[in-house]
């Protein structure tokens, strides 16, 4: 009997799994969860930067794990984030001094969703940061969505439902961090007649 009653309960939490999506790595070790979200919160990450914080779908244990195990490389980013000034730099890539880390400059504009490319990356994470415009990003889910090529080196695209994904709009209070769990599409036309964005990405290597 208590077999069966375990099966059910364990039935009824895929079902749930299922019906809410799945878009970023979970963590089942809640004191690491804990300690993850604490260490974000108090900010002993920014080195400097007061600009803007995480947004609420930045993964805390991702961030917590790869900041540690490549610490150089994220002191490096937010110390050259935080002494430039993100407005007037010119746009194109700017080497991070130090370091094999290149930060793109993007002035660009916000399209819609059908023309604008899903992706991951293996190898990489991407650090966004929009300073001027309002950006819209999408989070795919990882259980209704499927690969639709191959990688290529080092990104990969998706089919994906759109019923099943979830839209969040980026400002310059906020920073984004995609981390290989974290399918997304960059880009997205917002519900406002102003699509011109500027953006900054870095692309932080990604560490086992």
């Amino acid at each position: 009997m208590k077999k069966i009653i375990f099966s059910f309960i364990l039935a009824l939490a895929t079902i749930g799994t299922q019906a809410q999506g799945y878009y970023t790595r979970e963590c089942r070790d809640k004191k690491l969860v804990k300690t993850a979200r604490t260490w974000m919160k108090q900010g002993l990450w920014r080195n400097g930067f007061n600009k803007a914080n995480p947004h609420a779908t930045v993964n805390a244990v991702d961030f917590y794990e790869q900041y540690h195990k490549n610490t150089a490389q994220w002191e490096a980013l937010f110390r050259w984030i935080s002494e430039t000034d993100l407005l007037t730099i010119p746009k194109g890539k700017h080497p991070i001094a130090g370091t094999t880390l290149v930060a793109s400059v993007e002035d660009s504009k916000n399209g819609p969703l059908e023309k604008r490319n899903s992706e991951s990356h293996y190898h990489h994470i991407d650090f966004q940061y929009v300073v001027k415009g309002t950006e819209r990003f999408a989070l795919l889910d990882h259980l209704t969505s499927t690969p639709k090529d191959l990688w290529k080196p080092d990104v990969i695209h998706y089919n994906y439902d759109v019923a099943r994904t979830r839209f969040f709009d980026s400002t310059p209070e906020e920073f984004f961090i995609f981390f290989p769990s974290d399918w997304h599409i960059a880009k997205i036309a917002n519900d406002t007649d102003d699509q011109t964005i500027r953006v900054i990405v870095i692309k932080v290597d990604y560490v086992e």
